[in-house]
């Protein structure tokens, strides 16, 4: 009896993970529709940051496309970009209903914020690539164009729209993972993996990681990578603080 119990339950709790599973892609699905039928805007959007960076040069600038499709498979790209940006609360949600109904209440109200500030820093990591990291990249790479006045050969960009959107999108998914760095060792610290002498002793070893993995995420450039790296540095010090914070929170609850 006490199996077959277990039994039934286990089946539940996967039913009950696949409707939500089925309702998240179902509200992505229908986003990404939604969103495809206003990728142009979307591009337009994203385009942006090179379009002001590229303004006063005095060059007619332009994207240009070598493939019949790669502009059918840019919006497509950014339409479903665009709709898992927007669907991410809404999923986070889904997977809130499913646990939280095993969890208890002080776990309950200990979980709430991660799940609020998830999607906040990683806002916050998309705005620092698309208002100040972007800009300044691509003042970087025209600086390297050339009028050929000792090869009679120019050298200016004539960037393509699917490698400038993919990388577009590419640093603002890094940056915004990147920034669940402070969520990532709160939770280590709530479960007693990592307490804020740990993260103080190994800040050396963090350092090098980060520019590393700043490295690995990036373009080969010194301004994105900085721009990366500067950021987790500081939101490796508030982690810190933030997990000093709850080992003083567990102490003064314990002698309570």
């Amino acid at each position: 009896m006490i199996n077959d119990d277990n039994d039934s339950g286990f089946v539940s709790h996967l039913a009950e993970l696949r409707k939500r599973l089925i309702h998240s892609f179902i509200f992505l699905f229908i986003f990404f529709i939604g969103c495809y039928f206003f990728s142009e805007h979307l591009y337009g959007f994203l385009v942006e940051p090179y379009a002001k960076a590229v303004k006063d040069d005095g060059i007619e600038r332009r994207l240009i496309f070598t493939a019949l499709q790669e502009t059918f498979l840019t919006y497509l790209k950014v339409s479903f970009f665009a709709a898992f940006f927007v669907t991410c609360p809404f999923i986070l949600m889904q997977i809130w209903k499913f646990i939280a109904p095993g969890l208890y209440k002080h776990e309950k109200s200990a979980i709430i914020p991660y799940l609020v500030l998830t999607p906040i820093l990683f806002l916050l990591g998309g705005m620092l690539v698309y208002y100040l990291i972007m800009p300044l990249a691509i003042k970087f790479f025209l600086s390297f164009e050339s009028s050929g006045a000792s090869t009679n050969l120019p050298i200016q960009l004539e960037a393509k729209v699917n490698e400038y959107l993919s990388l577009v999108m590419k640093l603002i998914f890094a940056f915004g993972i990147s920034f669940q760095l402070p969520v990532v060792l709160s939770l280590l610290a709530r479960v007693g993996i990592v307490d804020s002498e740990f993260l103080k002793k190994r800040r050396k070893y963090v350092v090098v990681i980060i520019f590393a993995a700043a490295a690995i995420l990036t373009p080969p450039d010194p301004v994105t990578q900085i721009g990366l790296a500067i950021p987790l540095l500081i939101l490796y010090e508030l982690s810190i603080l933030s997990v000093n914070f709850i080992e003083k929170k567990h102490l003064k609850d314990s002698d309570a």
